[in-house]
């Protein structure tokens, strides 16, 4: 009984010294530190920024030697990707190692991640543990995930099932969300910087070209989103985006998990725009008269494409699925359905109803009868091989 009554008593500790220094839930501080820091007197009393400083720095956050690189997981241009540990409570973390340059500092991009991540706490979205600068790199350390959507679509042959579709197109639809709720936009969805971990869980990661909308109409750059999931509204220079320009992502990603293969896989600007009206046909008047506008102000001549039945594209998709993809990719950024309005979509309505009632941070594998299914096209699927091996692989995300 004693044991258990102290054990209880840690767990209320923990949470509120997590609170009170505003860090993680998923992250756990070691029984000594917990205690250490109950014994600290100036956790008795309001913190200010300075105090809270200060008692993570006597933790271990902010410093380079509280984590052990273990293996590169990827390089990018501006950044590195470790695979590492934490000396802190031995946790596996993911080290996206920047590096600055004397005369510029920290890339804008690192600057930008920093600033949203920090205040995102969702079980959708990955969570940012600590943040380490020094002369040469800043360093962010993130929980670890074994995976990413990219690689789990490779594993299984490009062939996943369709339950397991529609629980990672939720949990996207979810973390966004989240997002688009605080005026976050991602901007550069793509399977790549979707994490997932061996239970199925799947993040939002890699907000280097997101932004905080302040208002709807307000202009940003259009060179954000990779190229075979940018909207065709962007691609034709479109800069008053809001939070729609996530959602034709979505339905690029949807699609992509239906049948395999990526919907748009164009080279140039020109050739992705080709393809896409190739397959949903060329925008008209009066539908589409502002898109029809840009391309008469572009450089770009394309054909009187006919749009084909959806169907004839992802025919594993039913009548719902149908509906959906539509509704994701409309040409038209406010003709896009929105994330939330999705995640009410009747091609979930086989979902327990439960997971529309989850708190942020609440992982949909809480729900009884949520759970990914054998996807047909994995030759092996036992718990001692998940997550499939993809743990050896080199992950690109986060770069």
């Amino acid at each position: 009984l004693h044991s258990k009554q102290k054990k209880f008593t840690f767990i209320i500790f923990q949470r509120d010294i997590q609170k009170r220094l505003s860090l993680p839930a998923d992250l756990r501080l070691p029984i000594s530190v917990v205690e250490k820091l109950n014994t600290t007197p100036i956790l008795n009393r309001p913190l200010t920024r300075k105090n809270r400083r200060a008692s993570l720095s006597e933790i271990g956050f902010g410093k380079l030697e509280s984590y052990q690189k273990l293996e590169k997981l990827g390089e990018g241009t501006y950044a590195t990707v470790y695979k590492g540990r934490s000396r802190l409570n031995d946790a596996l973390v993911a080290l996206k190692e920047i590096r600055l340059e004397q005369e510029e500092g920290a890339p804008c991009t690192a600057i930008r991640e920093v600033s949203l991540l920090r205040d995102l706490r969702h079980a959708n979205v990955v969570t940012l543990h600590d943040i380490i600068y020094t002369d040469k790199t800043l360093t962010l350390v993130f929980e670890y995930l074994d995976s990413d959507l990219k690689q789990y679509m490779d594993s299984c042959g490009n062939i996943l099932s369709m339950n397991n579709v529609k629980i990672f197109t939720f949990q996207i639809l979810r973390g966004l969300a989240y997002c688009h709720a605080r005026r976050v936009l991602h901007r550069d969805l793509k399977p790549q910087n979707l994490l997932i971990n061996h239970r199925g869980e799947l993040k939002l990661a890699d907000f280097g070209l997101a932004r905080a909308k302040s208002v709807p109409t307000k202009t940003y750059s259009n060179e954000v989103v990779t190229l075979w999931y940018r909207p065709p509204d962007v691609l034709l220079g479109a800069t008053d985006y809001s939070t729609h320009i996530d959602m034709w992502g979505v339905g690029c990603i949807l699609y992509e998990m239906v049948t395999g293969r990526p919907f748009f896989r164009g080279c140039t600007v020109d050739e992705q725009l080709h393809l896409i009206f190739r397959a949903l046909g060329t925008p008209r008047r009066p539908y589409h008269a502002d898109l029809v506008e840009r391309i008469e102000q572009s450089q770009f001549q394309f054909p009187l494409y006919r749009p084909e039945p959806f169907i004839n594209h992802a025919p594993r998709l039913d009548v719902d699925g149908l509906d959906l993809l539509a509704q994701l990719l409309q040409f038209e950024g406010r003709d896009r359905i929105g994330a939330k309005d999705a995640m009410s979509h009747s091609f979930f309505s086989t979902l327990p109803q439960d997971v529309m009632q989850l708190t942020d941070t609440e992982s949909i594998f809480t729900v009884p009868g949520v759970h990914l299914s054998r996807d047909p096209g994995r030759r092996t699927c036992t718990s001692h091989d998940y997550p499939y091996n993809l743990m050896k692989s080199r992950r690109q995300s986060m770069l």
